[in-house]
């Protein structure tokens, strides 16, 4: 289980959460990445918003659209990967990056 900045540690290891974010923000989030031409950093995605998130958040955001195979974290900044039929030439590339 990963642990975020606005998590807090239970006895027995368990993280809660304390907060989670909106489903119009992880749309936003998502509309926003799938629409850049190009790579975006955290500090590019959060001035782009119309309305400003707390990193913690956006970080979780991040991590469930990756974890859902819909984006990718590379070293140009993050990119949209999610297609039904992703090419074979970025299929080589997001695996020679990791």
């Amino acid at each position: 289980m990963q642990t975020f900045t606005n998590s807090i540690n239970l006895y027995g290891g368990e993280t809660m959460v304390l907060h989670y974010p909106r489903l119009d923000t992880i749309l936003n989030v998502e509309t926003l990445i799938k629409k850049a031409k190009n790579p975006l950093s955290k500090n590019e995605i959060d001035r782009r918003l119309s309305k400003k998130i707390i990193r913690p958040t956006l970080n979780l955001i991040l991590s469930y659209l990756e974890e859902s195979g819909k984006i990718t974290q590379l070293k140009e900044g993050i990119i949209w990967i999610y297609s039904k039929d992703i090419s074979s030439k970025l299929k080589s590339k997001l695996s020679n990056s990791f």
